[in-house]
């Protein structure tokens, strides 16, 4: 038999799933609901827990619970690469129509917010093996933010890093002020004369570190996946490591292999 806050937040999934309580709407007091049901408030904070973890709804400190909106979902394929290289090499004014963000959700250039930040770092030992360059190399290491402006949280979290005299020819690619850069990545190695020739992607999940969660705004309980993305040139260096971070309750990965005919 269903423990009492079961039943009410059966109660609640029911009038959110039904659209009584749409995306957005605040859910009566806790007091308030301890009335309706003729329950203790302990009783109703169990309930109120039990949809929180399921993504329902969330509450916000000093403001109460709310029906969780949906938020914008992000398709990344495989195949998005090859779409970057074929863009590499098109004019400003072509690659500034849309980009990576927007081939994923389908949203537009002017719903985007974006933030980029650099430092200049030495390799660590685990980013040196992945680059295939000495400890302490310098190299230059790029952080991405990039959000649909209806809401707070960032489609992901990355992290690149570069090898900095592979790219310092070009002192635009030094400046994070030149961001966001049309066509991307791939476009500016074509600046300095480097060909992607392909890229490995390593996916892996875990709990989201309490910093993660924060900045994803991931309901508990909730994975996030773990992207490790290695750029090589056609000469098989590698050229580019990023390390990207995506929501689980939010991201969907396709990947489509063709296969050759007999």
């Amino acid at each position: 038999m269903a423990k009492a806050y079961e039943r009410i937040a059966d109660d609640l999934r029911q009038s959110i799933r039904a659209g009584e309580l749409k995306p957005g709407d605040r859910l009566p007091s806790e007091t308030k609901l301890a009335e309706e049901h003729r329950r203790s408030v302990p009783t109703i904070r169990d309930a109120l827990r039990l949809l929180q973890d399921e993504g329902l709804i969330e509450k916000q400190h000093g403001r109460g619970n709310f029906v969780r909106k949906p938020r914008t979902r992000v398709l990344r394929t495989n195949l998005r690469h090859q779409w970057e290289k074929d863009r590499a090499r098109e004019t400003e004014e072509e690659r500034q129509q849309t980009g990576a963000t927007e081939h994923d959700t389908g949203l537009g250039v002017d719903d985007l917010v974006f933030y980029a930040s650099y430092r200049e770092i030495k390799a660590s030992e685990e980013i040196a093996k992945a680059l295939g360059v000495p400890e302490g190399t310098p190299l230059l290491e790029r952080t991405y933010r990039t959000r649909y402006a209806a809401e707070n949280a960032p489609f992901n979290l990355v992290t690149s890093y570069l090898v900095r005299s592979l790219v310092e020819s070009n002192p635009d690619l030094l400046d994070e002020t030149k961001e966001p850069w049309p066509g991307g990545t791939q476009n500016q190695l074509y600046t300095v004369g480097i060909e992607v020739g392909r890229i490995e992607e390593l996916v892996s999940a875990r709990p989201p570190t309490p910093e993660e969660a924060e900045e994803l705004e991931l309901p508990p309980g909730t994975s996030v996946l773990i992207l490790r993305k290695t750029t090589f040139d056609i000469n098989d260096r590698v050229v580019d490591v990023s390390d990207v971070t995506l929501p689980g309750d939010r991201t969907e990965m396709l990947f489509t292999t063709p296969l050759e005919r007999w």
